[in-house]
């Protein structure tokens, strides 16, 4: 503040800085948190919220291995003729579905923090202010990744051998944690329209069943009616599949990479911006 904008302060104002210079002198002030670092402060303390309240974690242990074993023992005679021919073709899929329905809960927690107040303690803050959606978001990449080991590791005992070995496995990996990033500012957008958490849920579950379902995770599409064979296709979600299943097969698809890394593009540059504007007008 200059000595005009000081002279032309209101007192009350000019007696606060008074407060604050001899507080905390100008030379002994921290800096200013930067986008990165702020985000990363956030990102922590997601991950502090999973130490202090450990069964968070029960949908990226227990889900996981549920859904993997019982698709395969329920489903992989009747779809593929053995289970051990369906094992092959489903990890890649349900490797992608259980880190999409687990971005859910990124949402969830969102809604929670939210409708606590917790959220208009961090708006007073001087930091950047999209870090603390940002943060949250990283923080959950952890998740993502335990969930996606677990897959993978009951996928190995049960008997699926990726051709394309620990490269394959690891850049199907990382595509899908990009994707899962995106997904998750849908359900941002998400959490911060609606007022409960259990309405944040059930919006989630009716906008993520046909993505997941409608998609060629479980079957392959050339079974379907013509008709959803053309919105199977067009699935984000069967275009991420496809990508992972290539990849972990030893096949590099350049176009079918580039199209989920534009998918991931278009969800950032649209609900993104859309979380920031209903983040502010909650302010």
């Amino acid at each position: 503040m200059t000595l005009t904008d000081t002279a032309s302060a209101p007192a009350s104002v000019r007696e606060s800085d008074k407060i604050m210079n001899v507080l905390v002198p100008a030379g002994d002030r921290p800096t200013r948190a930067g986008a990165l670092s702020a985000s990363w402060t956030y990102g922590w303390r997601a991950l502090l919220k999973i130490k202090h309240v450990p069964e968070q974690l029960f949908d990226v242990t227990i889900f996981p291995i549920m859904m993997t074993v019982m698709f395969t023992y329920i489903f992989g005679g009747a779809i593929a003729g053995s289970v051990d021919g369906y094992v092959q073709w489903l990890i890649p899929g349900v490797f992608v579905q259980t880190l999409l329905m687990i971005t859910m809960y990124t949402g969830l927690t969102l809604n929670k923090d939210i409708s606590k107040g917790v959220f208009d303690r961090f708006r007073s803050l001087p930091t950047w202010r999209p870090a603390q959606l940002v943060g949250a978001l990283l923080g959950d990449q952890v998740r993502y990744s335990l969930a996606g080991v677990i897959i993978l590791c009951v996928g190995f005992v049960m008997g699926f051998r990726p051709d394309g070995g620990i490269i394959g496995v690891l850049a199907a990996f990382a595509l899908l944690l990009i994707f899962s990033f995106s997904v998750s500012w849908i359900w941002t957008v998400v959490s911060l329209s609606v007022r409960s958490e259990q309405a944040a849920m059930g919006v989630s579950m009716f906008l993520l069943m046909p993505l997941t379902f409608a998609s060629n995770i479980f079957v392959d599409p050339t079974t379907m009616p013509r008709g959803l064979q053309a919105v199977v296709d067009v699935n984000p979600v069967s275009v991420v599949v496809t990508s992972v299943r290539d990849l972990m097969s030893g096949t590099f698809d350049l176009g079918g990479v580039l199209a989920v890394l534009l998918y991931c593009a278009v969800l950032i540059a649209i609900f993104g911006p859309l979380s920031m504007f209903i983040y502010n007008r909650k302010s």
